[in-house]
C-alpha cells in the first residue's frame, strides 16, 4: 500500500489549474494553424491568425489564453493500492482555490445556482473519481468555460434512431450554437450509458488527444461524418462564415439499456483545455 499525502494532491491540482489555463494541450495550436491554412474565407483565415497571435501573447505575458478560466472539472483515477492521508475532496478543492486565487485566474463559480453569490475561490470543483488498479493517482484538470458549455445538449433517443438521426442531432447542435461557443469548436460526443453517464462520456471525449480517433471503425467514421457535417454549416471562426467551424469531433461510447440510445453533445471552444499529472 502506497501512501500519498493530501497536501501533495493539493499542490498538483493547484499547479494543473494554472498550467491548463496558460497553454493549450499538445497539438491544439498546430490544429488551429492547420485550419488557418485550409480555411477558404479570407476573414476567417485572419481570425485564426489572431487566435494564434493571442496564444503567443498569453505565453509571452504569462496570462491565461482566455478570460473565462472556467469551472474546474477534475478527473481522478485513484489506484486501489493507494492510501490517501487526509480528505481527498477537500484536498482537491484546496488545490483549485490555491491555483485560481494565487494564479490570479478569474473566479467564476457561484455557491448557489439561484442566489448567485460568488464563492470567492472558484470552488467547489466538479470531481469525477474512478478506482483503478495500481498505486498511483492520475489527475486531469479540465477548466470548462460556459460560453461553450451553455451550447451543449443531450437527447434520449430510442433504439429506432438511425445513424443519420444521431449525426443530424450533433450537427444541429452546432448549428443552433452558431458563434456562441467561440468557434472553431471542438465537439465531445457521448453515446450510450444512461442519462448522466452519457453526458460524462461527452465531457471525457473533449479530453482525448485530438490526434487519436475512436478505436472502433464505426465510431471513427462517425467522428469524420459529424466533423464534415459541422464544417458544411458555414459558421466559420467566431461566426464570420467559413469552411472551418470545428477542429475535431471525439466520440466515447458505453453499453446501454435495450430500450435506450442516449446521445450527449458537449461543446468546447477553440481553447478547450486540460492538463494532467500522475502522482
Amino acid at each position: 500500500m502506497r501512501e500519498i499525502k493530501a497536501e501533495t494532491i493539493t499542490e498538483v491540482v493547484a499547479r494543473l489549474c494554472v498550467e491548463a489555463n496558460l497553454r493549450l494541450p499538445c497539438g491544439m495550436r498546430e490544429c488551429i494553424e492547420g485550419a488557418a491554412e485550409s480555411e477558404k474565407s479570407p476573414i476567417c483565415k485572419s481570425v485564426l491568425g489572431d487566435i494564434t497571435a493571442n496564444l503567443d501573447c498569453a505565453a509571452e505575458l504569462g496570462v491565461p489564453i482566455c478570460q473565462d478560466t472556467g469551472m474546474a472539472v477534475i478527473f481522478a483515477e485513484i489506484g486501489q493500492e493507494v492510501h490517501i492521508d487526509g480528505d481527498f475532496e477537500n484536498a482537491v478543492n484546496q488545490g483549485v482555490a490555491r491555483g485560481y486565487v494565487d494564479g490570479k485566474l478569474r473566479l467564476s463559480v457561484v455557491s448557489d445556482p439561484l442566489e448567485r453569490v460568488n464563492s470567492g475561490d472558484n470552488t467547489p470543483a466538479i470531481i469525477h473519481t474512478r478506482l483503478v488498479p495500481g498505486d498511483k493517482i492520475r489527475l486531469t484538470v479540465a477548466p470548462k468555460g460556459f460560453g461553450s458549455e451553455n451550447m451543449s445538449r443531450l437527447k434520449m433517443f430510442t433504439p429506432s434512431a438511425t445513424r443519420e438521426d444521431i449525426v443530424n442531432f450533433v450537427v444541429e447542435t452546432a448549428s443552433i450554437a452558431g458563434s456562441n461557443p467561440c468557434p472553431p469548436i471542438v465537439v465531445g460526443v457521448g453515446i450510450g450509458g444512461d442519462f448522466e453517464q452519457c453526458a460524462l462520456l461527452a465531457k471525457k471525449a473533449l479530453c482525448r488527444d485530438l490526434s487519436v480517433r475512436n478505436p472502433k471503425p464505426l465510431y471513427a467514421e462517425l467522428e469524420r461524418e459529424m466533423l464534415d457535417g459541422i464544417n458544411r454549416l458555414g459558421i466559420g471562426s467566431q461566426g464570420f462564415g467559413g469552411t472551418v467551424t470545428a477542429l475535431y469531433v471525439n466520440i466515447e461510447q458505453a453499453p446501454t439499456h435495450i430500450a435506450g440510445l442516449p446521445v450527449a453533445v458537449n461543446m468546447g471552444c477553440h481553447v478547450t483545455r486540460h492538463a494532467e499529472e500522475i502522482i
